[in-house]
């Protein structure tokens, strides 16, 4: 009999407020800057002209629960991976994003109810 995996308090999709290393109108440029963690233990983000694909788990960084994952996808069309970790901090996603052997930036979002938004080309 397979093992039932824990609650996931990480499930649902974040509009990302703030990153550390882009200004909101970079994060927002094609999209809402998002993170969405499903159910299946796979995800998404995208901000700026950078989007992926997540495989996350559920695990714990300094006492705290966290969800840590690995990504595939894009950045500004070359191909990009990297990694990322998230915690909850009241109402908010607090965490880190790497791009392999590129950038890396904290950031804070918010949880959402739907799909983000997007934003319409003039």
């Amino acid at each position: 009999m397979a093992k039932a995996r824990p609650t996931n308090p990480f499930v649902g999709r974040w509009r990302i407020t703030h990153m550390d290393e882009w200004d909101q109108d970079f994060v927002d440029a094609e999209v809402e800057g998002y993170f969405a963690f499903d159910a299946t233990w796979s995800g998404e983000f995208q901000f700026g002209y950078v989007r992926g694909e997540m495989d996350f788990r559920l695990a714990t960084r300094d006492g705290q629960g966290c969800v840590e994952w690995t990504w595939d996808g894009n950045d500004e069309m070359d191909p990009a991976q990297g990694r990322g970790w998230a915690v909850i901090k009241g109402d908010e996603l607090h965490g880190l994003i790497v791009l392999h052997q590129g950038d890396e930036s904290g950031f804070v979002a918010k949880k959402v109810e739907g799909p983000s938004r997007r934003k319409k080309r003039t």
